[in-house]
């Protein structure tokens, strides 16, 4: 007499050896899930990041981003930041910013990324980009530089972006990072900054 164990694989097997057809056609690659809309994708990112809850900052040129990091570390009295960009740490050295070298001790990191999604306001990062994998994740606020050059609409074009740029060298570590960390695991209440920054800025640079 046959186990309960055995009956449940027997059937398991006679259902793969008669597959039920998909109840739907089968998709096409080549279709986009989510139609572009007709607003730039510079627009279109911002306003699904602050939807998140981040911070975004648009610049018009490279030369104003400076002084506009400098007045939100001085508007926000941190005392400690981290960056490994060395050109950054060049400037905040030259402008007797307050940088330190201790992660774990820091109050905000500043990271460039590889790219923003804009459908979905999100920053990809990677352990490719100076900063390593925690930078952005461990300090308690994330300020992240990029460029309008680095926009992509959604998560595929990001996906193929990277492929394009690395091939079969892809990075270790890639992160989605939409905002600030959040859960809303305890009681169906949303609470931010539990598994990383509870603050996060986006410096967009055009060109």
């Amino acid at each position: 007499m046959a186990t309960a164990k055995e009956n449940i694989l027997s059937r398991i097997k006679q259902a793969l050896e008669t597959p039920v057809p998909l109840p739907f056609d089968e998709p096409d690659e080549n279709v986009a899930l989510f139609a572009r809309p007709d607003e730039s994708l510079a627009v279109l990112f911002a306003s699904a990041f602050t939807g998140l809850q981040g911070n975004f900052v648009y610049c018009e040129n490279a030369s104003h981003l400076p002084r506009l990091v400098k007045e939100l570390i001085t508007l926000k009295n941190w005392n400690k930041v981290y960056c490994e960009n060395k050109e950054w740490k060049l400037f905040m050295t030259e402008q007797s910013l307050p940088l330190t070298n201790d992660l774990a001790g820091c109050e905000v990191s500043i990271t460039d990324c590889e790219l923003l999604i804009a459908r979905t306001g999100t920053m990809v990062l990677s352990s490719a980009e100076q900063e390593g994998r925690t930078a952005s994740v461990y300090a308690p606020i994330h300020i992240c530089i990029a460029s309008t050059h680095q926009l992509v609409f959604d998560v595929k074009d990001a996906l193929e972006s990277l492929q394009q740029k690395y091939g079969a060298a892809l990075p270790s570590f890639i992160s989605f990072a939409s905002g600030p960390s959040r859960t809303a695991d305890i009681e169906k209440t949303l609470v931010t900054g539990v598994h990383g920054p509870k603050e996060v800025y986006c410096f967009l640079v055009e060109g």
